[in-house]
């Protein structure tokens, strides 16, 4: 990563950090695609925090002076995407990311395809 990229990650991620994203990741995902290269994945509590957390990356990403591609989800609040050119941020929901697995899809191992169905651990913690 170059350091311009670096910086854009740092200041994401403390972008998140401020209003509490969890379970934070980082993927460096230069050598799977040249659509961008380094993605951001973060978790919000409510439609409201997942909005929140975007937002804040956007406006603290503009006021260092980099350009936002375009942000994509606020509309609903489950999953919203940040797109800063090489740098992609995706936060979601608890079961939005569960059920998509970014991580193993941009994580640099291949998917496994399970005709039985992932499980789903969201889903495990309905009551019967």
């Amino acid at each position: 990563m170059n350091e311009t990229l670096i910086a854009m990650r740092d200041i994401a991620v403390n972008a998140l950090e401020d209003i509490k994203a969890k379970e934070i990741q980082v993927l460096d995902t230069s050598k799977l695609t040249d659509l961008f290269e380094c993605m951001i994945v973060a978790t919000g509590d409510s439609n409201r925090q997942v909005r929140a957390l975007a937002n804040n990356v956007a406006v603290d990403l503009k006021a260092k002076g980099y350009e936002i591609m375009s942000t994509e989800g606020e509309e609903t609040g489950e999953w919203v995407l940040v797109d800063a050119g090489s740098l992609v941020v995706h936060v979601m929901l608890p079961a939005v990311r569960d059920y998509y697995d970014l991580e193993q899809l941009w994580g640099g191992q291949k998917p496994t395809f399970n005709p039985m169905g992932r499980a789903w651990s969201a889903a495990n913690t309905v009551d019967d």
